[in-house]
């Protein structure tokens, strides 16, 4: 663990050293030089339990493909941000470096940590590096509202969770997960158990996002730059997803009478963002929208506590980390043409720029799960579980399967079809760069499909 962490760290020495004019190559080379590095956690994660163990970090198979998402992402958010950036005063552009970099140092230690409490307070810490990235880089005035949003939600939900903490280490001694997983603390169905379970889970619902409980979502993502979208889609969401899995299986015994109004809400709010998607007129808003819709299938796959569900669950969010993530660089290359995301604005793409229209349509078919995509592999495990648990919930999944098609070509059709604009008419082509960090978005989900068990962990 820490032969990543501690090269992550140096990341900030190199960037305030490193001459202007060498930063973002030499920023980019050692974060990549680290995301290579953390592919050799890969091999393990086949292996039940803990690896790499010391004290307080440590990787499961559970841990293993987010950790490693986190780490690929870096590279990728300097990449995509260089062009936004770049016009800026030198030592604005050390410290936007330097927060991306900080922001990839609490998730290592969110997702490796044993210690629930520290996973707690990295959960938290990541809220001030992206706070800072949307509220001072963002496009527009909205961005401060959108940081509000951003904060309160997060921190509404998460003050219940870190009381629950507390009472759970007064009852049991300890919030190691080395040692919860042996023994788990003696639940009755009362009152005050029940208020504690929807304590326990109230914070990653928040972060998932739950629908309802969603709207910081849309307005973090329209408003933040570039590697503010791509990490939240990415990385951000995916914090929710892995504390419920980590905190649901302590609290099984009230989890299987509890679950059921919180799972039929998150795959009614699969359908109802989805309709939303469809009256989408901002690109950014739509893909925003369509990764709430994405989440509600996993809130599903994790709350029906099967190990398929499970299974499906890590699959979804992983895929649905590359590929969103890719939608929103996508997305960018035309804003940073453009400066605009209005829909009917962006029109004939294709014609324009027939290479990236390649790309919209990879990643719009790796959105709509078609097979062999891996996105497919997550949605059907978790509909085979909720289908085990209730038939009637084949409505709900094959129904927001069925709009998440139609939004997804929607998007593709606005985008890539029609006749051009004047106004777009001259555009200039992508560069090396662009094409190189979609590739890089891309290919590990086309390979993916290849070796699934590297995401499958233990639990196929």
């Amino acid at each position: 663990m820490l032969k990543i962490l501690i090269p992550t760290l140096m990341l900030l020495p190199t960037t305030w050293l490193v001459s202007p004019k060498w930063l973002w190559t030499t920023t980019t080379a050692q974060s990549l030089l680290v995301a290579c590095l953390s592919l050799t956690w890969l091999k393990r994660s086949t292996e039940p339990g803990w690896t790499t163990l010391n004290s307080y970090l440590a990787i499961d198979p559970l841990s293993t493909p987010l950790l490693v998402l986190t780490c690929w992402l870096l590279p990728l958010m300097i990449m995509a941000s260089q062009n936004h950036i770049f016009p800026e005063p030198i030592n604005r552009q050390r410290t936007y470096i330097s927060l991306l970099v900080s922001l990839q140092a609490f998730l290592i230690m969110a997702f490796g940590a044993t210690e629930i409490i520290l996973f707690y307070i990295m959960f938290e810490a990541t809220l001030i590096p992206t706070l800072a990235i949307i509220t001072r880089w963002g496009n527009q005035a909205e961005r401060l509202n959108a940081g509000t949003y951003f904060l309160f939600y997060t921190l509404a939900g998460s003050l219940p969770l870190l009381v629950a903490l507390l009472t759970l280490q007064k009852d049991t001694g300890t919030l190691s997960m080395l040692l919860m997983q042996y023994s788990q603390p003696a639940l009755m169905p009362s009152w005050t158990n029940k208020i504690w379970w929807a304590a326990c889970l109230l914070a990653f619902l928040v972060k998932m996002p739950l629908y309802g409980i969603h709207l910081w979502l849309p307005k973090a993502h329209v408003e933040a730059p570039i590697a503010g979208s791509m990490v939240l889609a990415a990385v951000l969401l995916k914090l929710g997803g892995y504390g419920m899995m980590r905190v649901v299986v302590l609290l099984d015994p009230l989890t299987k009478e509890l679950a059921y109004p919180f799972i039929i809400l998150a795959l009614w709010g699969a359908i109802m963002t989805g309709t939303t998607c469809l009256r989408q007129t901002d690109l950014k808003a739509l893909i925003a929208y369509s990764s709430v819709s994405h989440m509600g299938l996993v809130t599903g796959g994790i709350l029906i506590q099967t190990p398929w569900g499970f299974t499906g669950a890590i699959i979804l969010m992983i895929a649905h980390g590359l590929v969103s993530s890719a939608l929103f660089c996508l997305a960018n290359t035309v804003y940073e043409r453009t400066n605009t995301r209005t829909l009917l604005i962006t029109r004939g793409m294709q014609t324009l720029l027939p290479l990236t229209a390649v790309w919209w349509f990879i990643a719009s078919l790796a959105n709509l799960a078609l097979p062999p995509f891996p996105n497919l592999t997550g949605e059907m495990a978790i509909m085979a579980s909720l289908f085990y648990w209730s038939e009637w919930t084949l409505i709900l999944t094959g129904l927001a399967a069925l709009i998440t098609i139609i939004y997804t070509m929607y998007m593709f059709m606005t985008t890539q079809w029609g006749p051009v604009p004047p106004s777009m008419s001259n555009i200039e082509p992508p560069n090396n760069r662009e094409h190189l960090l979609i590739s890089l978005h891309l290919i590990p989900v086309l390979l993916l499909i290849l070796k699934p068990e590297l995401v499958w962990g233990w639990y196929h």
